[in-house]
């Protein structure tokens, strides 16, 4: 379990406490005291990360209303009827259908639309990725507790054999969660050009000589400096921009109820929805097409579930419920009590032109300030969607560097970075109005929304288990109001609700054409995999000469012999003395425990020498620098041929040692043994207990691996140990065993080789137009300017061996 940092700031999934119970996530009793201080200060940090986007929508919401043809309509019933469809509005979408519906849909305290996908992917047969393994389900994370599937109704059952039966119905399902992450990559560009363009904006108000193309030049200075910081990490932000955003909600609240009690009190009265009723009476195709104004009120809400993993869905709420709600109501009232007696105003610099003179100042610093916390916030969420499309195959490998090694989740990527970066000066300098950047932002923020409750939908019937009419249900009451914002939105496409279109479009092409592509070369290792049948007729030497040390062959299948190692046997004449075939994978939780993380298992006899190691990451993890993991594989292998000696003990030996692949077992806790057949030991008890015992070995000066290491920090940093067999334990040991732990312990100090295949992917002659384009030039093109699977996965390049493998696909 990990602990949550209030030092620091954020919290981790495993922290996530149980709203419905009295006790802790660990049974026991909780001090109440202690709880409730944990879920304010949680609640305080997440307004530096989780609101900063929603909290500046008043800067343009009315500007973006009023521009298009309801500026004829601009009078105190219009006013009144564009507040109270902004009100109910927030109230429908960001207070009932997030905060009290979607919050509760977590995926192990993780939130988002891979979360929705992930939790669809495990309870029902949704999944299009490859290399899954019923052992994955047996991880703690898997299911939720308390998770009992019921009997379907005739309705679900068809809907669930058609969605599984048809790969097209789930090509479509993952084809909507890139869309849907696309979409949230592009809010990553348009936030931060939106945000701190209209806050700079102010400006004109009071300097009447400052042009539109200083403001221009400055928000993108304030930009490029938001972007260059971005390597130093986000890990103070909670502490850092927290207060920024609550001063600035305050002052909203502040602002709203001194323009209601000076300009027009009256406007209370539009909390009715009579008045929503009558505005679309009164200006109905026009009050229409200001949905796309009114759209933006909502704008950063879906962060809310996002980022869920950094808090608890108790803070969210204490947060929105008890500050970010009341005080956005208060601001929008306050503007259009205002605006419904200014009618001669300029309507876009409404928000500035209600600030009394004496506070404009403070209240513009401020408003920057937010705005750069609110950017901050969204491109830090991309960094993590991209991670996340990484890890499920659907993204190019791209560096990920942690910005912090005490909290989880906090993370860089240069390459996204700078991409984001140069997209969002583009978009500043091109578009120069927040207008056309408005209905691009509104056309994502639809988009998102949309995607989110079709997901919804699904994971209350195949998740949550509440039927067909329940999600009917939610579809009617959510599905139909964000359906007509986005028809709203769509009516902007020529003016510039287009860019989130072509931005997604591109992402979501280069994410299918990775993902078609890697499950194609999948399928032919599958299709290909070596004859265990072969291997045992070659005998124990496996027909070459057996050098001493450890080969670890990298592979991306779980099961079955690669082929590119039937290509290393037959084109060199040896190989080494121990053979282990390694399987890094993601599977579909957003993190798997570090006691679970590893499968071992024998393939074919023990004379063979060789083991499999199937590594299992969730979509929220990062692969970091792992200097001891040749260490730790020699354990956990050693610690795996004495559970299997065990095991023999106790069954037929002939079932232990059969000439096919053996089951792989897990090195967790003994005690669930008898329930799962995998032997179960913490890994603290395993370093105790292994019969294997390490001690620092000498590092040698002067030599060419001096050189390495002093050049390469990380090749330096790896332990250099060494492996004894116990004396006290070896003498009670079974003789077989014994040698078979030597061996291991050889074959170490002899030093450890990596072996991948450096694989080219062709499209077959017979293959059409379409597959040969994505394949032989959009594929090869994406393998060629990423990082290379050996650079992802931290194999230092001096022991890596690179077996060139073609693909026919």
């Amino acid at each position: 379990m990990q602990s949550i940092d209030c030092e620091r700031g954020l919290s981790t999934p495993a922290n996530i406490v149980d709203l419905y119970t009295g006790d802790d996530p660990h049974g026991n009793p909780r001090d109440w005291r202690s709880y409730y201080k944990h879920v304010l200060l949680l609640a305080y940090q997440s307004c530096g990360v989780v609101y900063g986007d929603l909290s500046t929508s008043p800067l343009y919401v009315f500007k973006s209303t009023f521009a298009g043809p309801l500026r004829r309509f601009e009078d105190e019933e219009t006013i009144f009827g564009v507040f109270s469809l902004v009100f109910w509005t927030i109230t429908l979408i960001p207070l009932l259908k997030y905060v009290f519906i979607v919050l509760s849909a977590d995926d192990n305290g993780e939130g988002g639309t891979f979360a929705l996908y992930s939790l669809l992917v495990r309870h029902a047969k949704f999944s299009l990725m490859p290399n899954q393994q019923a052992a994955d389900e047996e991880l703690s994370t898997y299911y939720n507790p308390g998770y009992t599937p019921q009997e379907d109704t005739p309705i679900l059952r068809a809907l669930r054999h058609f969605l599984e039966k048809h790969a097209k119905s789930r090509t479509c399902l993952l084809l909507m969660v890139l869309f849907g992450a696309s979409l949230v990559i592009g809010d990553g560009v348009l936030t931060p050009a939106m945000s701190v363009l209209s806050s700079f904006s102010g400006l004109q108000v009071h300097l009447h000589a400052l042009t539109n193309g200083e403001v221009v030049i400055l928000s993108c200075i304030v930009l490029v400096g938001l972007f260059a910081l971005q390597h130093c990490g986000t890990h103070r932000v909670a502490f850092l921009f927290a207060p920024v955003v609550i001063v600035w909600l305050l002052l909203l609240g502040g602002l709203g109820v001194y323009n209601i009690i000076v300009w027009n009190p009256r406007v209370f009265y539009a909390l009715s929805p009579m008045y929503l009723i009558r505005f679309f009476q009164r200006t109905g195709v026009d009050g229409w097409i200001s949905l796309g104004g009114v759209l933006l009120s909502m704008t950063g809400t879906e962060a809310m579930f996002a980022d869920l993993g950094h808090f608890t869905a108790t803070s969210i709420r204490v947060a929105f419920v008890c500050l970010i709600y009341p005080c956005l109501v208060l601001q929008y009232m306050g503007q259009a009590a205002f605006l419904s007696k200014t009618p001669g105003c300029d309507i876009h610099f409404i928000f500035f032109q209600s600030i009394p003179r004496r506070l404009f100042w403070p209240v513009l610093l401020i408003a920057t300030l937010a705005a750069i916390v609110g950017s901050q916030a969204v491109i830090t969420a991309t960094f993590s969607i991209v991670r996340q499309c990484t890890a499920l195959g659907c993204f190019p490998r791209v560096k990920i560097v942690h910005t912090s090694s005490r909290i989880h989740g906090q993370i860089y990527s240069p390459e996204i970075n700078w991409i984001l970066m140069f997209i969002c000066l583009a978009v500043t300098i091109g578009f120069r109005d927040t207008m056309l950047i408005g209905n691009a932002y509104g056309m994502a923020c639809a988009g998102v929304m949309v995607v989110t409750t079709l997901l919804m939908a699904l994971v209350i019937v195949f998740v949550w288990q509440q039927g067909f009419l329940m999600a009917t249900l939610f579809l009617l009451a959510f599905g139909v109001v964000e359906a007509a914002y986005l028809s709203a939105a769509v009516m902007k496409v020529p003016q510039g609700g287009w860019l989130p279109l072509a931005l997604s479009l591109a992402f979501v092409a280069i994410m299918y054409v990775w993902h078609y592509g890697t499950r194609l070369k999948h399928m032919f290792d599958e299709q290909n995999k070596v004859s265990l049948r072969w291997i045992h007729a070659l005998g124990p030497s496996l027909g070459i000469v057996r050098v001493p040390g450890i080969g670890l062959i990298y592979s991306e299948l779980a099961t079955g012999v690669p082929a590119v190692f039937s290509h290393f046997v037959t084109n060199l004449p040896a190989f080494h003395q121990v053979l282990v075939f390694v399987c890094v994978k993601a599977v579909p939780v957003p993190h798997v425990r570090t006691e679970e993380r590893h499968l071992v298992g024998r393939i074919g006899p023990r004379d063979y020498r060789m083991y499999r190691c199937v590594v299992r990451y969730g979509y929220k993890d990062v692969l970091g620098d792992d200097s001891d993991f040749e260490n730790d594989l020699v354990l956990r292998i050693a610690e795996f041929v004495q559970m299997e000696a065990a095991e023999a003990d106790r069954a037929s030996r002939a079932a232990s040692e059969g000439a096919g692949e053996g089951r792989m077992a897990v090195v967790t806790r003994a005690s669930d043994l008898a329930r799962t057949g995998l032997l179960v030991r913490e890994p603290a008890e395993a370093e105790d207990s292994v019969v294997v015992r390490a001690a620092t070995a000498a590092t040698e000066d002067g030599t060419l691996q001096s050189l390495y290491e002093s050049e390469s920090p990380g090749l330096g940093n790896r332990r250099r140990v060494r492996f004894e067999i116990s004396d006290v334990v070896g003498d009670q040991m079974d003789p077989r065993v014994k040698e078979e732990l030597s061996a291991i312990v050889e074959a170490k100090h002899a030093g450890v080789a990596y072996i991948m295949g450096h694989s080219y992917i062709k499209a077959r002659k017979s293959s059409n137009f379409i597959k040969k384009f994505a394949i032989n030039i959009a594929y090869n093109f994406l393998r060629k300017n990423c990082r290379g699977p050996a650079v992802a996965l931290n194999i230092p390049h001096i022991s890596l061996i690179e077996v060139g493998m073609i693909y026919y696909v």
